[in-house]
Formats: structure tokens, C-alpha cells, sequence
């Protein structure tokens, strides 16, 4: 058997065992098993082994920090303070308060890491807030939606984590050229609502009495606990104090000493941050395992290097490359979770990708954008099942709310693309090349 009916058998059996509905740890590991037997009598001994790596490493410690981290901040009254902290500044801007949604979910989703978190943290308290000031709630909805995907963007991220480790490369890297695009993201999702707002000034309330510079500075002091909790993450990494697992641990106790602030660190709250980031830190890892182990089974049967070679000798182009993997994961994003997207397909993907001179911290945040428009893609995008439980509305209602930023969205993967120096500038600046 050849290895392009090797790859199309592994293919059709892992879409079997998902379409049976394995777990997809299961479906990978099973898919692996097929593999390593072509190559190897006793696929068992990789199994074991492969597990035990992609488990026991210092790097991915970081991630169960980080979702604890943002299980903690979930319980907290840290989406009130951020609204509440942030609206002054938006007062005078055409649409105010619903500048307020991207703000608090890019400084949320910075401190979170989760998409879902952020979306439904900050819709809690804004939704109620706008709908009682008169705001469009389909703008509003729309915005939450797609402004919740930023916190799978602007670090430290979750998904960054899973990407870095299963593509080997550096995490902290990952963080930082995640800085500028998710920047870009939230500039543009504000220019959408400048533009909204400028054609449609009926759908908008009256505009609020002006408020003094002393007073502005007084709501946003409610803002300084979060800002300070976010220097200490990302600055520890960014210069050099702490690797990204320690900077997850500082995250954890300071996550810990702002909910005992709040008062909303009680011995309830505190076991239920630890049993949700315990169920979705397992849920992951034991994502990973399967993918490890596939991806060990996949490199000794030789079909990535043969893909790869393949591609080199079709003769596409880079931007043909990009395309061509833009469809195939807006396509899994319909069907798949982000975490699941990155696993699936890192073993494969990748030295196409490094056959076609892309770098790899520039090509992870490519498909952390294509994971953002996946989370607000039916049927399966999660933050439109957050936004149909928040507001019960349809999930296709949802869906057209948010066209305006998924489009957004899709204009900041094509600047990317275009101009790749928009991720690796800031990085190779920091870090050197």
C-alpha cells in the first residue's frame, strides 16, 4: 500500500471513529494505532511512550495554570469593574458604551485566556447594561460574540499554549505575536461600530451629560487591579523575569488575592474554580496525548514528509498553500472545537507549512484567527451557544448579529497574510530573530 492510500485509510478511519462519537483523544490514539502498526509489531510501546512525553513536560504545566487562572477571575466581579472602569472613556465616541464590549473582553480575555469565559462573562453585565440604555442589542450581541473570540488571541491564551507545545515552538513567542493582530482585531471591531453608529444615529440613546476629568479617573480606578494582574502576567514573560509556566503561577495567586479583595473568594467558589479548570485541563491533555501519539506514528510512516513533498512538487504557490488550509479549517471549524482543529492537524500541517517557508509563530497565529471565525461559525461555534443561553435567542439570529465582525475578522487574516511582519515584528524585536 502506498502512503497516499495510507493517509486516505487513516483519514476515512478517524472520521469513522469521530463520527461514532469517540472521544477524540480516543479517535486519535486509535488512528495512531492503525498507523504504528504498519511500521512497527508493538504500536503499544510508542503508545506508552508518547503519552508519558506530551504529559510530563514543564512547558505544559502552564496550561492548567492559565485555565485556573481564568476559572478564578470567572467567579469574580472583575467584568462589573471593567465595564464600569472603561465606560467614561467611550462616552463621546459614535456608539459609546458598545466600545465598552471590545475593550472589557480584550483586558477579560488577556487574563482569562478562554473565548467562552470572555464571551460570557462580560456579556452578563453589558447586555443588561445596553438593552436598559436603549442600545441596537443586535450591534450589541454581534459585538459580544465575536469581541468574546479575543480571548484566544491577546495573551496569555489557551489555545496559544496547545499550539506552541504541539508545534514545538515557543510558547512565549506565540504570546507576544499574538500582541499586534489582536490589537488590529479590536481596532477594527471598534471601527465597525464608529461607522454603525455614524449611519444609523436613531438606533442610538441620547447622549449622557459630560463628565470631568476627575471623575473619569475615580470610576477607572476599579480598573487597576485587573491592569496590575495583567502587567505581572505578561510583563514577567515579556521581560525575561519568568517563563510562561511561572508567569502562570504568579497569574494563579494574584487571580487568588483579587477574588479575596472582591469577597468573592469563599471555600465554594475556590473548589469549583479547581474542579473546572481540573475537568477542562484533563479534557485537553488528554487531547494532546492522542495527538502526540498520532503525530510519532504519522513521522515514522513518512506521510508528512511525503505531503510535504508533494506540495513542493505541485508547484503551488505560498498564498495557493494558505488558501487551500484557510477552506480546510473554516471548513473543520463548522464540526470542531479550536483545541481539537490545532491537534488534528499540527502533525500534518506543519512541514507542509515549513516546506513552504512560513514560519511558525507567524502560521500559529494564523490559525488562532481561523479558530476565532470558527468560534462564530454554525453550527458548532461555541460563542454563539454562550450568546443563545445569555439572551435566548436563535442561533442563526446570533449568527447574522455577528457577520459584520466576521468579516472583520477575515480582513485581519488577509493583512496578515499580505504583511507577515505584522506577527513576527514585535517577537523578533523582543526576543531577537
Amino acid at each position: 500500500m502506498g502512503l497516499l492510500e495510507t493517509a486516505l485509510l487513516l483519514l476515512v478511519l478517524l472520521c469513522l471513529l469521530l463520527g461514532a462519537g469517540l472521544w477524540i483523544s480516543l479517535s486519535l490514539a486509535g488512528a495512531g494505532w492503525v498507523a504504528m502498526s504498519l511500521v512497527h509489531p508493538q504500536p503499544g510501546l510508542f503508545l506508552a511512550s508518547a503519552y508519558w512525553e506530551s504529559s510530563g513536560s514543564w512547558t505544559l504545566a502552564a496550561l492548567p495554570m492559565f485555565i485556573w487562572m481564568g476559572e478564578i477571575l470567572f467567579r469574580t466581579r472583575l467584568s462589573e469593574e471593567l465595564f464600569n472602569g472603561l465606560a467614561p472613556w467611550v462616552r463621546r465616541l459614535p456608539g459609546r458604551l458598545l466600545h465598552v464590549n471590545i475593550l472589557a473582553c480584550g483586558l477579560f480575555g488577556s487574563v482569562s485566556g478562554s473565548s467562552a469565559a470572555t464571551c460570557a462573562t462580560v456579556s452578563k453585565i453589558a447586555l443588561p447594561e445596553l438593552r436598559r440604555r436603549g442600545y441596537s442589542e443586535r450591534v450589541a450581541i454581534g459585538s459580544l460574540a465575536t469581541a468574546g473570540t479575543l480571548g484566544i488571541m491577546i495573551p496569555p491564551s489557551i489555545i496559544m499554549v496547545v499550539y506552541a507545545v504541539a508545534a514545538e515552538v515557543s510558547i512565549i513567542r506565540v504570546f507576544i505575536a499574538g500582541m499586534i493582530p489582536g490589537l488590529i482585531v479590536m481596532g477594527l471591531f471598534s471601527l465597525y461600530i464608529i461607522l454603525w453608529a455614524m449611519l444609523n444615529p436613531a438606533k442610538q440613546p441620547p447622549a449622557e451629560p459630560p463628565m470631568s476629568l476627575g471623575a473619569k479617573l475615580r470610576q477607572s480606578a476599579q480598573l487597576i487591579p485587573c491592569l496590575l494582574l495583567i502587567a505581572a502576567v505578561i510583563g514577567s514573560m515579556f521581560l525575561g523575569w519568568a517563563t510562561a509556566t511561572e508567569a502562570a503561577a504568579f497569574g494563579v495567586l494574584g487571580s487568588l488575592v483579587l477574588a479575596a479583595a472582591t469577597g468573592t473568594l469563599s471555600l465554594r467558589s475556590f473548589l469549583d474554580s479547581l474542579a473546572g479548570a481540573t475537568r477542562l485541563s484533563c479534557m485537553i491533555l488528554f487531547i494532546l496525548a492522542g495527538a502526540a501519539f498520532l503525530t510519532k506514528a504519522m513521522a515514522l510512516t513518512g506521510i508528512p514528509a511525503a505531503l510535504a513533498s508533494a506540495v513542493a512538487e505541485a508547484g503551488l504557490g505560498p498564498y495557493a498553500i494558505i488558501a487551500i488550509l484557510t477552506v480546510v479549517y473554516l471548513i473543520l471549524g463548522t464540526a470542531l472545537d479550536g483545541v481539537s482543529m490545532i491537534v488534528l492537524t499540527t502533525s500534518v500541517v506543519v512541514p507542509m507549512v515549513q516546506q513552504a517557508g512560513f514560519d511558525l509563530i507567524w502560521f500559529g497565529i494564523f490559525i488562532i484567527l481561523l479558530v476565532e471565525i470558527a468560534e462564530i461559525s454554525p453550527p458548532l461555534g461555541f460563542n454563539l451557544f454562550v450568546m443563545q443561553t445569555m439572551t435566548g435567542k436563535e442561533q442563526t439570529e446570533i449568527a447574522l448579529a455577528a457577520l459584520p465582525f466576521f468579516a472583520m475578522l477575515v480582513v485581519t487574516v488577509v493583512l496578515i497574510t499580505l504583511f507577515p511582519a505584522i506577527v513576527t515584528f514585535l517577537p523578533d524585536l523582543l526576543l531577537g530573530g
